[in-house]
């Protein structure tokens, strides 16, 4: 095979990259291909010049060196034609990666094909291939490395060696060559790109994350809005009940207009109670509001998700080592983060039980736990160690109607979100499987008692208007 069947079958593959569809922009910026070609260019002078007077090996020199001028001198116009922080489509970025392979293919061919002990370096390009690009360029790139070698292995020049002991390596070795690159290259291609994947799946749930939280952030916004709109208000609030005030006094000559001026006036009043309490400060908020017992904390997360072909069943009771200082009902803040991670539990409960979820509060005096009980399959043994990472679920891909009313397909995000903000609350989250012959999913929630507590309802300080029974069940 001549080096113009070489350039033809060359031709044909670029052909085929370049009728590639999809022309959005890679992960791949021009900065990083032209640095890295930067980095192979001085890497094949500095060889080229070591084998050739250094060692005074004769080969092709020119012809190896106009190779490598190309790669510079094609590293020069793309410098100069776009923008350091551009990002390369994937066409573009593929056919870059195409050419590298190609042109160390040429070199290799001049220096001894797969004898010379810089053949691995074909991998490299498909390397790259892997972290930046999608799987069908990541694999067309591997095809023309894997042809490119396959020539290599009976098509090329001699080994750059002494005149006097030429050397010649068996077929066999060639072919085990070839075999070493091929394993290499599936090899780090998959290692590559299942690291670009992990990382691209954590760039993406922090940032769901984020939009969570900053949707937090409006609601909390909210409670300045609420502040400027009553003290607006209040005047003109003021002002009406001054004048329905000075009606009401003179309402005997319009008997038939007392009723509706008394009823102007408790309005007007209703009115400004109302934004008293929007204007009250986080410390005034109404205890009722604010604090409740685990058992109507369990009850308000797991409301929502009430199922007539699934029971739920919540109960709350003190553990026997509690004493008696620590058996009463813990109260807690109501927290939006705390029942949406709750609810996000009793959601998944739902959707994968077959007839009863269970869901119960115990505590002593050192903890609080809360335990979510299914009947369903359980998790699988291969996804229980990373469930709680981003993107991992034990959800079909396939959408269908969870028994919970929602969508139980999923990416793995809504859990990841709620064991966050679950931990962000003090808790540390656990998952089991039940033990055989009963089969179904455990997810344990457990806080330190002291940061679920509020500091008005620990022992010896009033507990306030809350003292729910210990024992409750609820369909």
């Amino acid at each position: 095979m001549t080096i113009q069947s070489i350039s033809a079958a060359a031709r044909r593959m670029l052909c085929a990259i370049v009728r590639l569809d999809g022309q959005d922009e890679s992960r791949l910026r021009m900065q990083t291909i032209i640095r890295l070609r930067w980095f192979g260019v001085g890497g094949q002078l500095v060889t080229l010049a070591a084998v050739y007077w250094g060692l005074g090996y004769d080969f092709p020199v020119g012809l190896c060196i106009a190779l490598v001028s190309l790669s510079a001198w094609l590293n020069a116009y793309l410098r100069i034609r776009y923008p350091a922080r551009h990002r390369l489509s994937r066409t573009f970025a593929t056919v870059l990666l195409a050419w590298d392979i190609l042109e160390l293919a040429a070199l290799l061919f001049l220096t001894g094909g797969l004898q010379n002990p810089f053949a691995f370096l074909l991998v490299a390009p498909v390397t790259v291939s892997a972290a930046t690009l999608p799987a069908r360029n990541t694999v067309l790139l591997g095809a023309v490395a894997l042809v490119a070698s396959s020539i290599l292995v009976g098509w090329h020049l001699p080994l750059p060696w002494s005149a006097a002991e030429p050397v010649s390596l068996p077929v066999v070795y060639k072919l085990g060559m070839l075999a070493s690159i091929a394993s290499g290259m599936a090899f780090l291609a998959l290692y590559a790109a299942r690291l670009s994947k992990e990382a691209r799946h954590m760039s993406e749930a922090l940032a769901a994350t984020e939009h969570v939280l900053a949707r937090e952030q409006k609601l909390h916004a909210l409670d300045g809005l609420a502040a400027a709109a009553a003290h607006e208000l209040g005047t003109p609030l003021a002002t009406i009940a001054l004048v329905t005030k000075e009606l009401e006094r003179g309402s005997r000559q319009w008997p038939e207009l007392q009723e509706d001026i008394t009823l102007l006036r408790t309005q007007a009043e209703r009115c400004r109670d109302i934004l008293r309490k929007l204007t009250r400060s986080p410390t005034e908020q109404d205890p009722h509001h604010v604090s409740l017992p685990v058992t109507q904390l369990l009850q308000e997360a797991a409301g929502p998700y009430s199922s007539s072909q699934v029971r739920i069943q919540i109960s709350s009771t003190p553990r026997p080592t509690a004493t008696n200082g620590h058996r009463r009902e813990p109260i807690g803040e109501r927290r939006p983060g705390l029942i949406y991670g709750l609810g996000n539990l009793v959601e998944n409960a739902v959707d994968f039980a077959s007839s009863e979820v269970d869901v119960s509060a115990t505590w002593d005096d050192r903890e609080i736990e809360v335990t979510v009980t299914d009947d369903g399959p359980g998790f699988a043994p291969d996804i229980i160690d990373t469930l709680g990472e981003p993107y991992v679920t034990t959800r079909a891909s396939g959408k269908r109607l969870g028994r919970s009313g929602k969508e139980a397909s999923g990416l793995g995000l809504g859990f990841f979100i709620a064991k966050t903000l679950l931990e962000r609350s003090g808790a540390h989250v656990s998952l089991e499987n039940r033990a055989l012959p009963d089969h179904g999913a455990i997810v344990r929630v457990t806080w330190p008692r002291s940061s679920f507590d509020l500091p008005e309802s620990r022992p010896g300080e009033s507990v306030g208007r809350f003292s729910s029974p210990t024992q409750h069940a609820a369909e």
